[in-house]
């Protein structure tokens, strides 16, 4: 299993970058944020990666957090939900925004990758809300990028330049900040469900909030109403 690539690019395609590793060339199927993020041929790269493997096929995707790729291997679990899919997903959305929009219920958000139709996002945030609160809790450690080789350079989970698309990038809220909320919250006897849903929502309202100021907010959130 290869989990990790460094080298050289060789070049980019739509939906893939060949790597170059000592004279090897790996072909790695990427998201659109993760396309767009990379630097130029030629340049040091390195992404982790997860593979694919079937009868008559292998394929490596690639991602430049823990985080993305924990959520791929989340989504891909899903009836529905192959491949190509879960890389829309994340290409559209981001890690954070994923989780965000399932820990929310937020179905709607997910339907918004191409291909992914309101029955399959309905399906990815029924079957993985409960899961969303052990990800987010770990969000701090999994959001840590890759260094590029040599350069130091480090590889951003960047969306799309207005250069490149006309789509405008989401609100990145501080994932070590939503990770310290949650566990506030769970400690505090609110059930996981519960603290990463008002964590997100949150989160979403305020991306550059501190781990107090989404913890005070949350908690308003959480409040009995009336």
């Amino acid at each position: 299993m290869i989990g990790k690539l460094t080298g050289v690019i060789d070049y980019i395609g739509t939906d893939h970058v060949m790597i170059d590793v000592r004279g090897v060339g790996y072909i790695v199927y990427i998201s659109e944020r993760t396309r767009m993020a990379l630097p130029g041929q030629g340049a040091p790269v390195a992404l982790y990666t997860d593979m694919l493997v079937q009868e008559t096929n292998l394929q490596l995707f690639g991602f430049t957090s823990r985080l993305e790729k924990e959520w791929y291997r989340l989504l891909i679990s899903v009836q529905g939900i192959g491949s190509k899919a879960a890389m829309a997903i994340l290409g559209t959305l981001g890690p954070e925004a994923t989780g965000r929009a399932i820990a929310l219920g937020d179905w709607t958000a997910v339907k918004a990758a191409p291909g992914v139709g309101p029955k399959i996002a309905q399906r990815v945030v029924n079957e993985l809300k409960d899961k969303a609160p052990t990800v987010m809790s770990m969000g701090g450690s999994l959001s840590k990028t890759l260094e590029a080789p040599e350069t130091g350079e480090v590889i951003e989970s960047a969306a799309p330049t207005a250069k490149s698309s006309p789509k405008k990038a989401a609100p990145k809220a501080n994932a070590s900040a939503e990770a310290e909320a949650l566990s506030a919250l769970q400690n505090l006897g609110y059930s996981p469900s519960d603290a990463a849903q008002a964590v997100a929502q949150a989160a979403q309202e305020a991306p550059e909030a501190d781990t107090s100021a989404l913890i005070k907010a949350a908690l308003r959130l959480l409040a009995p109403k009336g």
